[in-house]
């Protein structure tokens, strides 16, 4: 005689439930997410009241509306792993300009959850920023941290932002970023990032620092790599090509650049390149 099951074990919104053995989707939703107007069943979209099956996950959603904090947060430590998220959201990160550069790592740090950003970048949105960086046509004419917060926001409303409109110089990059773990350098002109590197390094010792190093053109994707320069400084490009007339910085190359220098600031994090 068979054994019977008492229940099965349904993931919903990433979250295991237990649920009696003949429960049906379009039942489980009106139980849990009765305002839901999406379904998401194994990965696919769907709408018949099918029978479910021990094991299988279902995402149920509200078009347009915001999961709250909690939720969010149990998606991404489900995606994650909780050791991982934990460490990720206790994490403080600097980003010294939101250009090409800039604008991708600050989106990249947020969809892993970093838990608060300084963001620092005098310049507005103009429209020759739109071949590379992370802003949109209506958002020309706004200051790229007001620009910047704004998309955050969108894609990630529970993390901490703090902005700095304001021209960075040795006399002020501790002040801005004294409470950032780690500190990203996405400049576009080489004594600036001089200029970064040489102020954080004299007045900030222990802060770890990701810059870049030649990343125009469209050569070879994989020339651009991550080298560790010293014991708290990483460089992230192919270390010669340089913006010139000619040789322009375009979207592939520099988002290239850009999730080199946030997947070595998510392994400083993570302790995979030492402690913090």
């Amino acid at each position: 005689m068979a054994e019977k099951i008492d229940s099965i074990t349904i993931k919903v919104n990433e979250r295991e439930h237990q649920v009696p053995p003949d429960t049906r989707l379009l039942d489980l939703k009106g139980i849990l997410y009765p305002a839901a107007d999406l379904i998401i069943y194994n990965g696919f979209p769907i709408s018949e009241n099918i029978s479910l099956n021990d094991g299988d996950e279902v995402v149920f959603a509200e078009r347009g509306k915001i999961p709250d904090e909690k939720e969010l947060e149990c998606l991404m430590v489900a995606r994650h792993s909780p050791g991982v998220h934990r460490r990720v959201k206790r994490s403080t990160v600097g980003v010294a300009g939101l250009g090409g550069l800039g604008s991708h790592v600050a989106i990249a740090l947020a969809r892993i959850g970093v838990g608060t950003l300084i963001l620092a970048d005098y310049d507005l949105v103009e429209p020759s920023n739109l071949n590379r960086q992370q802003y949109f046509i209506q958002q020309i004419g706004i200051p790229k941290v007001d620009a910047m917060r704004e998309n955050l926001e969108k894609i990630n409303p529970y993390v901490r932002v703090i902005t700095h409109r304001m021209v960075i110089s040795p006399q002020n990059v501790q002040s801005i970023f004294g409470n950032a773990d780690i500190i990203v350098e996405a400049f576009d002109k080489a004594d600036e990032k001089a200029m970064l590197i040489n102020a954080i390094s004299d007045s900030m010792p222990d802060k770890y620092i990701v810059a870049t190093s030649g990343v125009a053109g469209y050569e070879d994707s994989n020339a651009i790599r991550t080298t560790k320069f010293s014991s708290k400084i990483f460089i992230v490009g192919d270390q010669r090509s340089a913006a010139a007339p000619g040789i322009g910085l375009m979207a592939p190359r520099v988002g290239i650049a850009a999730h080199h220098q946030a997947n070595m600031v998510l392994r400083l994090i993570l302790g995979e390149e030492g402690e913090l």
